[in-house]
């Protein structure tokens, strides 16, 4: 049996799901998105999610074609009609279908999609043995706080990674590492866990900000600036988060192995407490 997905209001199979090649989504990377994890069958942070949705629509100067409620209420009735116990619910907003030109549309009406997807994400390997980086350079567009869809930088980054046989890639911009491919990235030195300000410059993580409140409930010393990869290089341990990976830990940059090789000790406890505290809400 297929997936059951949702589109512009259908709950349908995955064969049948269409869109227009007018949707300026697939024309213009014109919408944006939102990944929840699902863990016991349940959606995990989605208010944060769903407020970051809302923010970067109006940063987009785009219309939701629903409520945030009412988009709630589509993505529960999908994840019961799919009987996801654990992954992931996409859902993409774009600013709909219209003839091509790069003004905006007097009269299109936004599309939103959504599907889900079976992830393994309490047992991943990744976050048992910890991944590799490679660095590359940031060549997005300077409003990386907005999620949109228009994600072909990060694919060339990520396919780097896998053509160097490493899992991801740190992005660096002016020296300055920004975030991951797909997450946040953080180093460990001397006890301090480093990670980028919030700015233009990076995605405010949903995930970031659940791991960084831990971090100070447990009273771990934070520092929150640019950090560069020779500091990269020189840190006692690494992680990233994201909605899907929770805390994954880094045990190579480039040549630089951390922690022996092996998941630092900040790494996996901030992972540990994470998902005892998604499992209790």
């Amino acid at each position: 049996m297929s997936r059951i997905v949702y589109v512009n209001g259908d709950f349908v199979p995955e064969e049948e799901a269409k869109i227009s090649v007018f949707d300026r989504g697939f024309l213009f990377a014109d919408g944006i998105y939102e990944v929840s994890s699902i863990l016991e069958g349940r959606l995990i942070d989605n208010a944060a999610h769903l407020a970051r949705l809302k923010r970067s629509a109006d940063e987009l100067k785009m219309d939701l074609p629903l409520s945030t409620d009412d988009i709630e209420k589509a993505m529960l009735e999908l994840l019961e009609k799919n009987g996801v116990h654990e992954g992931a619910l996409y859902l993409q907003v774009t600013r709909g279908a219209a003839d091509r030109d790069f003004g905006f549309p007097a009269d299109a009406k936004p599309s939103l999609v959504m599907f889900t997807q079976e992830k393994n994400l309490i047992n991943s390997p990744a976050a048992q043995k910890g991944i590799a980086v490679i660095s590359v350079d940031d060549i997005r567009w300077g409003r990386r706080d907005i999620k949109t869809v228009q994600l072909l930088a990060p694919v060339l980054a990520k396919q780097a990674a896998v053509e160097a046989g490493a899992n991801d890639a740190w992005l660096v911009e002016e020296g300055f590492v920004t975030e991951g491919s797909s997450n946040n990235a953080y180093i460990v030195k001397d006890g301090v866990i480093i990670t980028r300000h919030l700015s233009n410059s990076i995605l405010h993580g949903i995930t970031r900000a659940a791991v960084l409140k831990l971090v100070e409930q447990e009273g771990l010393k934070l520092e929150e600036r640019p950090f560069t990869m020779q500091e990269a290089y020189e840190a006692d341990e690494a992680f990233v988060t994201s909605a899907t990976t929770f805390v994954w830990p880094v045990v190579k940059i480039d040549d630089a192995v951390m922690s022996n090789g092996a998941p630092g000790e900040i790494s996996m406890k901030l992972r540990k407490l994470y998902i005892e505290e998604a499992l209790k809400r």
